[in-house]
């Protein structure tokens, strides 16, 4: 299967370990001599508000790849702190309706 950047780029990208949603494809490193994606980048889901700040960013090896689907690319890495973290609710609803 072959696939454009700007495909990559609407793709949400999910963590294996942990099922975390970790945002979607900001960028891609591109190895210029060899012609071929090194690695994707994704924008920390937690910290998209602090504008342009690189280090909140997440390397994803291509080797750390395990499936590029329709709508999602699945990864197998390490937990970044701060990042992965599966999306829970915060309780809010679960705690109006109890009893109590």
């Amino acid at each position: 299967m072959n696939c454009c950047v700007i495909d990559l780029c609407e793709k949400e990208v999910i963590n294996l370990k942990d099922g975390a949603r970790l945002g979607c494809v900001n960028d891609v490193e591109i190895d210029t001599c060899s012609g071929r994606v090194v690695a994707i980048i994704v924008k920390c889901r937690s910290k998209l508000l602090n504008f342009g700040n690189k280090q909140d960013d997440i390397k994803i090896c291509w080797e750390q790849i395990e499936v590029i689907g329709d709508e999602t690319i699945l990864v197998n890495i390490d937990c970044v702190p701060g990042c992965c973290k599966a999306q829970k609710s915060s309780g809010f609803i679960n705690n109006l309706f109890r009893e109590g």
